[in-house]
Order: structure tokens, then sequence, then C-alpha cells
């Protein structure tokens, strides 16, 4: 009798975890499920800012395949994001790879962690304010830098409108998206380390393996989930730039149609007066989210494959140690 006792007090006590978790169940499914579901229906219609929305089909999705500006703002996104995503893993995978060496033994990586992560807690805007001055070609620092070297060692220097032109904005956007975001993924590379075991490392140091040896045989293995997560993981956000091109380069520039994203295409439909059609911005943003989804999958496919045959070789191996 005492433990059906008991056990209806634990099963009333479990009631209660519903109502907790119901304020946040309602608030999610009225601002998140419930916007996604309503941009897919938006996206088979013809509505444009206000009225009735009457039902097209997939007409907005086949304007969307034809429309040249709708593939020209995705390769500027690639285009950007393929830079920022070499110079951003480069570089925290230098850092990660100084940090993990045993030799060096590097001390304070807690300090470096907040000093490498601070630009990406800066808001974006001021990032823009902040580069857009410093990068002016009448009055940026950078020019006057460039112009005083030039004239230390007798030179001239012509100032170089690194925003305002074409052919340097969208790798200047790159760079400066590779500085914000470095920080975190060096962080995350440096936490998959940090959850190997180090008899690996000093079994590797004691057998008198290299720094390039330790880092492909065990670190780069080991570590192989958090890269797929942060490969995924920049994928995504790059797809979805918008806030540093959209701050730095205003419309009527002549290097606007080099960094316009799709995200800002999108907005131009979505939300700028004049050219608003709502069902065809929901068509891009889901247009958009199946061009991530492919791309995705495919990396997921990839490193998952990788790790099949790492662990098949690793079986091969045992197998050849019994015998």
């Amino acid at each position: 009798m005492e433990k059906k006792v008991d056990n209806k007090r634990i099963n009333s006590y479990n009631h209660w975890g519903y109502i907790f978790v119901l304020p946040f169940t309602i608030v999610f499914l009225i601002f998140s499920v419930y916007p996604v579901l309503r941009t897919l229906h938006l996206s088979f219609t013809d509505l444009k800012v206000m009225g009735d929305a009457h039902f097209i089909g997939f007409s907005n999705y086949a304007r969307v395949v034809k429309d040249k500006f709708f593939w020209n703002s995705l390769l500027n996104t690639v285009r950007i994001w393929g830079v920022n995503i070499v110079l951003q893993l480069g570089l925290a995978f230098l850092l990660m790879m100084v940090f993990s060496d045993v030799k060096y033994k590097m001390k304070g990586l807690g300090f470096f962690r907040v000093v490498y992560y601070l630009p990406n807690l800066i808001a974006a805007t001021s990032v823009a304010f902040l580069f857009q001055t410093l990068l002016d070609w009448r009055y940026g620092t950078f020019n006057i830098m460039l112009n005083g070297i030039a004239k230390l060692f007798g030179g001239t220097y012509n100032p170089i409108d690194w925003i305002g032109s074409g052919a340097t904005v969208p790798y200047v956007i790159a760079v400066i998206q590779s500085w914000m975001w470095f920080g975190n993924s060096f962080i995350m590379l440096m936490a998959g380390v940090q959850g190997i075991s180090n008899d690996y490392f000093e079994a590797a140091a004691i057998d008198g393996a290299g720094r390039w040896t330790v880092f492909g045989k065990i670190t780069l293995p080991l570590i192989r989930p958090i890269l797929m997560y942060v490969a995924i993981t920049s994928l995504i956000g790059g797809l979805q730039m918008f806030d540093l091109p959209f701050l730095m380069v205003i419309p009527s520039s002549q290097a606007y149609s080099r960094v316009q994203t799709v995200m800002m295409y999108l907005y131009r439909f979505g939300f700028t007066a004049g050219s608003i059609n709502t069902g065809y911005a929901s068509a891009v943003a889901y247009m958009l989210f199946l061009i991530i989804l492919v791309v995705s999958l495919i990396q997921l496919y990839l490193f998952r494959d990788k790790d099949a045959a790492a662990e098949k070789k690793m079986v091969k191996q045992a197998k050849r140690e019994m015998r």
C-alpha cells in the first residue's frame, strides 16, 4: 500500500512539470512555429502589403529560380562567406594548435579566450561605424597609415576607396566578419581539444612525434564532431549574412551590387517601401532555407562518411594486431 501511495505522489509531482513547461511552449509556438508556417503559406500567395492573399501555387518559386538578381545575390553571399570561412577557421586552427601544443605549454588561455571573443560581443552597428571611419578613403586612419609608410620609403600612395569600390568591399567585409567570429570558432575548437585525454599527447611526445603528426593523427580526428558543428553553423550564419553589408554600403553606391546578399535581397521585397512583395519575399526565404538544408546535409554526409572510414581502419588494425 505504501508503494502505491508513493507512486501516486510521484505521478502528481510529475504533472507539475507540464505546467512549468507550458509558458515556454506557448511562447515558442506563437513566436517561432507560427511565423514559419505563416511564411510558408504566404510563399504560395500573391500578397503584396495588405489585403487579400490569393493562392498562386509555385509561381513565386518559379520566379525565384528564373531571377538572375537572386542568383547574383547568392553568388555575392558565397563569395564573402568563402573568404570569411577560410580566414576565420585558419586563424582559429592556428591559435588552437599553439595553445594545445604540449611543447609550448602556453598559459593564460582564459585571458586570451576573453580577448579573442570580445569582437563577437560588439554590436554590428558599432563595428560598421568603426570600420567606415577607419577605411574612409579621404580621412580614414588606414589610408593615412599607408600614405605615411609610402612617404617613409620615398614613394607615393593613392588613397583606395575600400568601401566604395566593388573590387575591394566584398573582401573587406569578409575580413571584418572573420575578425568578429574567429574567437567563437577558436573557443569551440579548444573545447574539443580539451575534451581529448592528455594521455594521447603525452604518449605522442614520448614517441617523438612532431607537431604536424600529432595534429593530423590525434587532434584532428578526435575533434571532428566539433569541427562538423563549426562548419555547419558557420555555413548557416554565412548564408544569412545581412548586418555588415547592409550597414556599411548604401544602396546608391556602385559597390552595392557586389555585396547585396540574399538576406538583403529578401529585405528589399519584404520591408522596403515601394517594392514590397510579401509573397515573393517569403518564397525567397524558403529557397534560401532549402539551399542551406541541402548544403548542410552534404556536409553532414561527408563528415559522417569520413568517420565511418576511420572506424573501419581502426577495426582492421585491431583485427591485425589480434592475429
